[in-house]
């Protein structure tokens, strides 16, 4: 089969890291992206949720070959700092041990190194500053805008990865067909983006090493910790209500709902007013396509096939995935564009469904359950397990972060059947000291088969 040339729409996270890969492959690349290039314009703030990177964007970045280039941007997180409402705060680890972490990282820096490593490689032509403008799927033709001169020009899919995001205009143009087809739901809640500086001999002003989270029920803050001693914060707020976006309609009701529910956080924003009037409020939401797919003609990948909400710190790792598993059906199948788009879209389209439904649980758990007292008992418990069944007993957390080898749809139903067990074992204990270890243990392996 032909596969010399290929046409990336997005030069964001996906499409850059993709384009690696395939040039590395003998594909020959061309790359179009509406923004300006990254390598010279700095970011915009205030749109950009700081990263979580896990074991599968890290597996994706190694696969590339572009991890040792990424590597100085992660700041290690170890756990969850809670801080409650009484300025009090609890620690809770993510992992069994020090080398079960996930990693801080900035969009923008990210997306720089990336374009920088896709630039380098000889296959890889990126040309910035050009408009998606529309789609026709009859014509298997991307109408585009150069930015730079005004002119429009068409190009044919030969074929057409799109990764241009949640909005994608090429998923769109499929909206009312069964050929791709999909939903996009809005979630009602929006976030805001602030700033923790850091001091000034660079260093930081709370726990660097963990995700710092202020939940307070129906919304939350956290705070992501960067090199430089600052730290990324995002409030996750309801559209409307009591405590929502529309409440908060003056700067003196901005600083009081501050210092009412973040109390500790407060003193320590730069700007609060002024950043919070400056940066938008960003939309969240869950992206599901039917197909990922139009024949050999074009491909949906990353946020674009399937957004998810950031409350798991998958979305980037999910599309990096998607990069490695594209790849591996690239060298395994000697297969025409249609069939490699087809056995890509089956390998991986029930993953992103369930990291998606995860996602918005976690959300709950995030900003509201992690405060119970069951909750951190049921998580010591599967810790235990996990000592005693190292291959039968996995947390879900561990699974989808700790755990690329183990596929989403996998995490989620072993996830459900652990939750059961968990509650089950705890029903009528205050404590690990009310747990039968041991008959926990046998419950376990009479329930669940091992890991494979």
């Amino acid at each position: 089969m032909n596969r010399s040339n290929v046409t990336i729409l997005g030069a964001g996270l996906c499409g850059s890291l993709l384009a690696i890969i395939l040039a590395r492959r003998g594909i020959e690349v061309t790359m179009l992206e509406r923004a300006p290039d990254p390598r010279e314009v700095l970011a915009v703030g205030g749109r950009s949720i700081n990263l979580a990177m896990a074991a599968r964007g890290i597996r994706g970045l190694k696969h590339a070959g572009v991890f040792d280039k990424v590597e100085p941007l992660l700041v290690p997180m170890k756990g969850r700092r809670i801080h409650n409402l009484d300025g009090t705060t609890e620690f809770h680890r993510y992992g069994q041990d020090e080398t079960e972490v996930i990693y801080s990282v900035s969009r923008a820096d990210l997306n720089r190194i990336l374009v920088e490593a896709a630039g380098a490689e000889p296959g890889v032509n990126i040309r910035f500053n050009q408009e998606a403008v529309s789609y026709d799927p009859e014509e298997s033709s991307l109408s585009v805008r150069n930015l730079e001169n005004g002119s429009d020009y068409d190009v044919r899919a030969t074929p057409l990865i799109a990764s241009d995001g949640a909005g994608s205009v090429v998923r769109r143009a499929f909206a009312d067909t069964d050929i791709i087809g999909g939903t996009e739901d809005l979630l009602q809640h929006r976030y805001k983006e602030l700033v923790i500086p850091g001091n000034p001999d660079g260093g930081f002003r709370m726990d660097k090493n963990a995700l710092h989270i202020w939940p307070r029920g129906g919304f939350m803050l956290i705070a992501l910790p960067n090199p430089a001693g600052d730290f990324t914060l995002t409030l996750f707020l309801p559209v409307e209500g009591k405590f929502s976006f529309a409440s908060l309609d003056t700067d003196n009701k901005v600083e009081s709902f501050f210092d009412e529910h973040f109390p500790d956080a407060a003193p320590l924003i730069d700007d609060l007013i002024g950043t919070w009037n400056r940066n938008p409020a960003g939309v969240l939401g869950t992206v599901r396509s039917k197909h990922w797919h139009d024949a050999g003609k074009v491909l949906l990948i990353g946020d674009a096939a399937h957004a998810v909400v950031p409350f798991h710190g998958q979305g980037m790792n999910l599309t990096f995935e998607d990069c490695v598993v594209l790849d591996q059906v690239l060298e395994n199948f000697a297969a025409d564009w249609a069939a490699i788009f087809e056995i890509f879209e089956n390998e991986q389209i029930k993953n992103a469904n369930a990291i998606a439904d995860m996602a918005l649980e976690n959300y709950v758990e995030m900003r509201d359950t992690v405060r119970e007292p069951k909750h951190l008992l049921r998580r010591d418990l599967a810790f235990a397990l996990e000592k005693r069944l190292p291959n039968r007993f996995i947390p879900r957390y561990s699974m989808i972060m700790f755990h690329a080898e183990i596929p989403y749809a996998v995490a989620q139903s072993r996830g459900i059947l652990q939750q059961t067990l968990l509650e089950e074992l705890t029903e009528c204990a205050e404590s690990m000291d009310d747990v039968d270890l041991d008959a926990a243990v046998d419950l376990v392996v009479s329930r669940l088969a091992p890991v494979h």
